[in-house]
């Protein structure tokens, strides 16, 4: 314990929660020394941000990432801090409190800050192992240990932490069912309208959704002892089967300490407007407590009465609590919403309704007298903090009436821009509802203290400390305020300037939360643009390609000039043909096609590659489809000489001729190229057969280089020659043509998947490493065979040659008519 000075006071705190120690930060701000201050916790962790337990559930943050005050901050400031402590008692009288361990600790003034309980369901079974709530970490340390099981999970309640457990369990692989009671979810900060649209993109995220669903029972498994819970049925007689039931269905105050001392009580432990309860020594705060007839469980109000009550502690007069305004800006499994007011509208009410169904964006205002009374804005809350401004001070929006759904910069330069409008909101605004931090004292802050970060903003003004909902907001202000100043970059390069997230995030969450086109992609991720860029488009193109085949269908606007006209552009505006040649080898009848068509089209160079193959230069965009016509009457197809994809595979001429070859290393080549050809990935892709260990064919700068020897085959990977010539690393060695063709496969399919896009291999294994690729490919076979097995489905979607689809179909014909001939 820490000694107290004869003239400081004991204070002691029960619950070391975000209430509570918010109260305590204010009050060493206020008086530092003027209390000897001892907190109890009921967990064995010090104070944590528990909005933030969805995301350690989801795997996006670990516990240490989430911890608000170290046990070094507790120290530092003289607190004594008892963990896996709950306090049993109060004894008012002789003014101590009574831990679970029998400690007895005495106090001059007492704040009870003990939070709230789930509340759990009154129904058959619902103490079953296997029910767990949502409220703290053990909770979340239970529903990781079940989902690393897999199975079935049901979470009963459609509210804000129901559906982020939900995201978290079905985002570690469980298949999830959400049951609700009301017609809609989120009933409490989403319209009907919302609430839908919200409804359909977790289901089609893969959460099934039951709404206006009664819970009648939680069934167990009756096995004795080992009894677990199995199923959840409904009052109307479905039953849901079931790993794990999460109680998420709303919290109640946890006023049991309080009542059981005799403390005035309500709904909650009452508080006066100074947050005192009816004992004038004890103080509550929090989630605990009935004030005015109102129990909070929003952050916002809370740390409004943890400001009040440290003032009224530090011996300040005059501030009082009076209740809150509140908006709701939160982020559900990804889609921003947000609430604020009363949207339940009525009489002499009017609505004032935008749909975007295309971009998942729905907005609503609720007007009366002039003034607005309640804002819901899904899928795009820019104007959020607008909106909350003009409700919160009572402004008269009359002469805005007309175009305000549209934001508040709506006819102006900037309409659109995300950065205009904040620049636009006036100092009062409030950017940071948590802590209740204003534009102007962001902008003070940064610009009197030079901040340049978003973590340097957290730390100076607890904007976005809380919640994080303000992050990008807050970002958006320093932008605004440092214009060109601003260059605090990230340690990851972004992706572009449309977002912060980097190439790997974006990839993630395509995966992770089912993101199926680019509108999804632009809302899930706050792009800050509304259809991307010349740089963001062509990766997300290829991302939604690799993640979704068969699914997606390929934005042929977003891929680069070349891919479009699946011919490589010349500096004269002309085009170059090369049709494929399997593994090097042509014949009379191709040799011949090719002949004709440089004769009829009058096509001026015919080059043979490196690659093996013949190049057609000087080709007229115009022409294109019907050169591609007349190779493909004589059996060839497009050698996807521009594209981010499978280029070419060189051979030797292997066993079947050389004195020297050890395998058939032209007739390898040329399965590894029907294997292979049409696939699309992050760069071009060049492989090589080389049929003995003289290497003719150049395998060992190659992307994929198979070198044939005595006993078999060795894969080298990652090389290329061009500017940065990188050779080879030898990845493993094998017996049979079968094993090389699924090394192969497997290789592609991991390179597919997990490079950015417009890196080339050999830049993608130095930064990976070589063990990682051998991990996944030569010491894991299932998950070479996994890898192998996705190569190969993909490739059912790709392998149609592009230059029969133009020259026979017609498909894309305006990209080759031709506009106009002038002179």
């Amino acid at each position: 314990m820490h000694s107290a000075g004869p003239v400081r006071e004991r204070l002691v705190v029960v619950g070391n929660g975000m209430a509570g120690m918010k109260t305590v930060e204010e009050l060493l701000a206020k008086a530092p020394g003027r209390f000897d201050i001892t907190v109890f916790g009921a967990e064995p962790h010090p104070n944590y941000n528990r909005i933030m337990l969805s995301p350690v559930l989801a795997g996006e943050k670990t516990f240490d990432q989430i911890v608000l005050n170290s046990r070094e901050w507790y120290d530092a400031n003289g607190i004594t801090l008892l963990t896996g402590e709950p306090v049993e008692g109060i004894d008012r009288a002789g003014k101590t409190v009574a831990s679970q361990s029998g400690r007895v600790v005495p106090y001059d003034r007492l704040l009870i800050a003990t939070g709230s309980m789930p509340f759990i369901i009154p129904v058959p079974g619902s103490t079953l192992p296997g029910v767990i709530g949502f409220r703290d970490l053990a909770d979340v340390d239970a529903m990781l240990a079940a989902a690393a099981k897999g199975g079935r999970a049901v979470v009963i309640g459609g509210g804000l932490l129901g559906l982020e457990a939900a995201n978290g369990l079905r985002v570690k692989g469980m298949e999830v069912t959400v049951v609700h009671l009301m017609p809609t979810l989120m009933e409490r900060q989403l319209d009907p309208s919302a609430g839908m649209l919200l409804q359909r993109e977790l289901e089609r995220r893969g959460i099934e959704v039951l709404t206006g669903a009664d819970t009648a029972e939680i069934v167990g498994n009756n096995q004795g002892g080992d009894d677990w819970v199995s199923a959840v049925r409904l009052r109307d007689g479905r039953e849901l089967p079931a790993d794990i039931v999460v109680m998420a269905v709303g919290i109640r105050p946890n006023m049991t300490l309080g009542k059981a001392a005799g403390l005035e009580c309500g709904r909650g432990i009452r508080v006066d407007d100074q947050m005192r309860t009816s004992d004038p020594s004890i103080y509550a705060v929090g989630e605990c407590v009935e004030h005015r007839g109102v129990s909070w469980g929003l952050v916002a109000p809370l740390f409004e009465m943890a400001k009040v009550l440290a003032h009224d502690l530090a011996g300040g007069e005059g501030a009082a609590y009076t209740g809150s305004v509140t908006s709701t800006k939160l982020k559900v499994t990804g889609v921003d919403v947000f609430s604020a007011g009363d949207f339940s509208g009525g009489a002499g009410t009017e609505d004032i309704v935008f749909r975007d169904a295309a971009r998942g964006v729905y907005k609503r205002l609720v007007l009366k007298d002039g003034k607005l009374l309640g804002a819901v804005l899904y899928g795009d809350t820019k104007d959020g903090a607008w909106y909350f401004s003009l409700l919160k001070d009572g402004a008269d929006v009359s002469a805005e009436r007309d175009t305000m759904i549209f934001g508040q910069g709506f006819g102006s330069a900037d309409a659109g821009d995300p950065n205009a409008a904040i620049a636009a909101l006036p100092d009062s605004a409030e950017i940071c509802g948590c802590n209740g931090v204003c534009k102007g004292t962001i902008v003070k802050a940064i610009t009197e203290k030079g901040l340049t970060s978003l973590d340097e903003v957290k730390a100076h003004t607890k904007a976005s400390a809380s919640c994080g909902g303000c992050s990008g907001t807050v970002e958006r202000l320093l932008a605004v305020t440092l214009g060109d100043g601003f260059t605090a970059a990230p340690k990851v390069k972004p992706m572009c300037k449309c977002t912060h997230h980097t190439h790997d995030q974006v990839r993630a969450a395509i995966v992770e939360r089912g993101l199926k086109t680019m509108a999804e992609v632009f809302q899930a991720m706050e792009w800050t643009t509304s259809d991307g860029c010349a740089s963001c488009r062509p990766a997300l193109n290829y991302y939604l390609l690799c993640a979704w085949p068969g699914e997606y269908r390929d934005d042929y606007q977003s891929r680069y000039i070349n891919e479009r006209a699946h011919a490589n552009i010349q500096k004269d505006g002309t085009y170059s043909v090369v049709p494929r040649m399997w593994g090097g080898l042509t014949n009379a009848a191709e040799l011949r096609a090719i002949a004709d068509v440089v004769d009829k089209f009058a096509i001026p160079t015919v080059k043979v590659t490196g690659g093996q193959r013949i190049d057609l230069f000087g080709v007229k965009k115009e022409d294109l489809p019907a050169v591609w016509a007349d190779l493909n009457a004589a059996g060839m197809v497009s050698g996807h000489a521009y594209a981010k994809g499978l280029r070419t595979v060189k051979t030797c001429v292997g066993s079947e001729w050389c004195r020297f070859g050890t395998q058939d290393s032209t007739g390898l080549g040329v399965k590894l190229e029907r294997l292979t050809w049409g696939t699309w990935t992050p760069h071009k892709v060049k492989l090589a057969v080389s049929g003995c260990p003289r290497n003719c064919a150049e395998a060992t700068i190659k992307d994929l280089g198979v070198v044939c020897i005595d006993s078999g085959y060795e894969l080298h990977v990652g090389g290329n020659g061009g500017l940065h010539v990188r050779a080879c690393d030898l990845m493993v060695r094998v017996a049979t043509e079968e094993e090389v063709l699924e090394y192969t496969g497997a290789f592609m399919q991991l390179y597919r998947e997990e490079a950015r896009y417009l890196e080339r291999t050999a830049p993608w294994v130095e930064r990976v490493g070589l063990d990682h690729i051998k991990a996944a490919l030569v010491e894991d076979p299932e998950r070479r065979r996994a890898l192998n097995a996705r190569f190969l489905f993909s490739q059912t979607f790709s392998q149609d040659d592009p230059w029969a689809e133009r020259a026979a179909k017609g498909v894309d014909r305006h990209e080759f008519n031709l506009l106009a001939e002038v002179g």
